[in-house]
């Protein structure tokens, strides 16, 4: 581990799954950290063993910081750690830098930028691609919305978690970027679930389609991560659940409201999150929307691959 002195105090909210490997990642590089507590307590604890402090609440992480990410779910729970009464802004540490990595909603988060300025502090939006995995390995990708100047300063701190940073232009065009590539990739899971259920009642099975799609130009990594759930069934495939996937999937909707865009694709993809999460599978991870759909046309895609396995072994 590198020596603390002379790099900034950073604060961390949300250490949850990608939070976490993120916030392992700056201590490994040095930088003293400070976390506020989490109700899963085991990779808080985790971080203070490794020589990480706590702060019960997010003025008193303000108070003792140079620095804030947040990791957290939505623009709700961002608004709450920013504008509560024991929130960032009761703070009024002036000079604080803010580094939101949550999906959030650009809208939300222009207005939010506004507010921290006024108050002193700057707003740097920094959201996330890729998985877990690659949190723990410091390998995400990072969008940046930040002046270019502020850009500067923080790209040290960025890179000790984020392998591929891109610097996306002013404050809430990260978040913009974001939800474009979240419109793709769910966009993905929908037409990759219907595909394998058109090709399972069709008389295909998971397997064949998998096998000809993957090893075509048509193949991506998240083909391939989305497919060791729906035909290898691995649970792990892809840790993230379907609500924050439904929720980007209205963020962007709202984006395209806003900006009178025509998004009937977007509109299809909503329908089959917002019934997935209205049926209770919020929890369940986005990779498992392949199930939900092949349910809606009468198809079992655990036993098709079952199936699909017997006759290969035959």
């Amino acid at each position: 581990m590198t020596s603390t002195q002379h790099k900034p105090v950073i604060g961390f909210i949300g250490v949850g799954l990608m939070g976490h490997g993120m916030a392992a990642n700056i201590l490994k590089s040095g930088y003293p950290l400070w976390v506020v507590g989490h109700r899963n307590r085991a990779p808080v604890d985790d971080l203070l063993g490794k020589g990480a402090q706590e702060a019960d609440s997010p003025r008193a992480l303000a108070s003792a910081c140079a620095i804030i990410h947040l990791c957290l779910s939505n623009s709700q729970q961002v608004d709450a750690v920013m504008r509560g009464p024991d929130g960032i802004l009761a703070s009024g540490k002036r000079g604080l830098i803010v580094v939101d990595s949550t999906t959030s909603d650009p809208g939300s988060t222009r207005g939010l930028a506004t507010e921290l300025s006024a108050a002193g502090m700057t707003l740097v939006d920094a959201p996330l691609g890729r998985t877990p995995v690659e949190a723990e390995a410091g390998t995400l990708d990072a969008m940046v919305g930040a002046a270019p100047e502020m850009f500067d300063r923080l790209r040290p701190i960025i890179d000790c978690w984020a392998g591929n940073v891109t610097h996306t232009g002013p404050v809430g065009s990260a978040h913009t970027m974001k939800l474009i590539m979240n419109f793709i990739s769910l966009g993905y899971a929908s037409l990759f679930s219907e595909a394998l259920t058109l090709g399972v009642k069709s008389g295909l099975s998971p397997q064949i389609v998998r096998n000809v799609i993957g090893s075509s130009r048509m193949s991506n990594g998240f083909f391939e991560t989305f497919m060791r759930y729906a035909v290898d069934r691995d649970p792990d495939a892809h840790k993230f659940s379907i609500q924050n996937a439904s929720k980007d999937v209205r963020y962007a909707a709202n984006m395209a409201s806003d900006g009178d865009v025509v998004n009937l694709m977007g509109a299809a993809m909503k329908q089959y999150f917002t019934h997935a999460e209205a049926t209770g599978h919020g929890a369940a991870y986005l990779p498992t929307m392949s199930d939900h759909i092949a349910r809606l046309s009468g198809v079992d895609l655990a036993e098709a691959v079952k199936k699909g396995a017997r006759a290969d072994d035959e």
